[in-house]
């Protein structure tokens, strides 16, 4: 069983985008940096960031934490 980590998932849908970490950043109000932070594991990524990165890559929450492989989109309410 192959286990992704969310920092790992959240930069490999980053760059599946061609988005640039700055872009990434501006969208959740936080510095480049702590971004980068974010994808090196080094600080853990608040949970409604998840929320927001889900619903604007259109994934859900499973797949972009890594508790799934499956790519679902993220649910319609």
């Amino acid at each position: 069983m192959n286990i992704i980590k969310y920092n790992e998932r959240i930069r490999d849908i980053r760059v599946e985008h061609c988005y640039t970490q700055q872009h990434v950043a501006d969208l959740l109000h936080v510095g480049q940096r702590t971004y980068s932070d974010y994808e090196n594991g080094k600080t853990r990524i608040p949970v409604d960031s998840l929320l927001i990165l889900a619903k604007y890559y259109n994934v859900s929450m499973d797949y972009i934490t890594g508790a799934s492989n499956q790519k679902e989109e993220y649910p319609k309410c």
